[in-house]
């Protein structure tokens, strides 16, 4: 289980930057290495660490708690991607969490790149600093809903390291 749920996302993040985006995001600022350099606050890059912090935190004020997860990322790629779930019992209106924390994110310097929204679920991309952090509000409150934020960075390395990863686990 823990596998499949870990592919099945890596899949979603290759189908969403490339099928959403039509382009990969060159421009002049962002840095698209895989470097552990300091947050983009002063126009530098994010690391795992730092976009692990910024999505916490931002969750966090907006009034969502962490739900626990028993996922590990594959070593080959945990520089490469970050995930954070929200209790979404824990929290009076998980719409308004939601956008609290996306808009909390937008004020931290993450870019709206595109949405979409289709029965009841979104997806929201933002970039910052050579990273593509997606939010997901899947479901409804009054039936089932799981809202998480996993940002995955852009770097040609970090590319390389998925795609072994994702035929890896398509072997076994």
């Amino acid at each position: 289980m823990r596998k499949a749920r870990w592919v099945a996302a890596a899949a979603g993040v290759v189908l969403l930057v490339a099928g959403c985006s039509g382009a990969k995001d060159d421009k002049p600022g962002t840095s698209r290495s895989g470097s552990s350099a300091a947050p983009a606050e002063a126009g530098g890059s994010l690391d795992a660490a730092a976009a692990t912090k910024e999505i916490a935190d931002a969750a966090t004020a907006a009034g969502f708690t962490e739900e626990p997860s028993e996922e590990d990322l594959p070593a080959s790629v945990e520089k490469c991607g970050v995930s954070w779930q929200a209790d979404v019992k824990k929290v009076a209106d998980p719409q308004k969490s939601y956008d609290a924390t996306l808009a909390a994110l937008k004020q931290g310097g993450w870019k709206h790149a595109r949405e979409l929204k289709e029965k009841g679920s979104v997806i929201t991309a933002l970039d910052k600093g050579g990273w593509t952090l997606r939010a997901r509000y899947i479901g409804r409150a009054d039936t089932f809903l799981v809202i998480f934020f996993e940002a995955t960075d852009n770097s040609a390395e970090c590319e390389k390291a998925i795609d072994e990863e994702l035929a890896k686990n398509k072997m076994s």
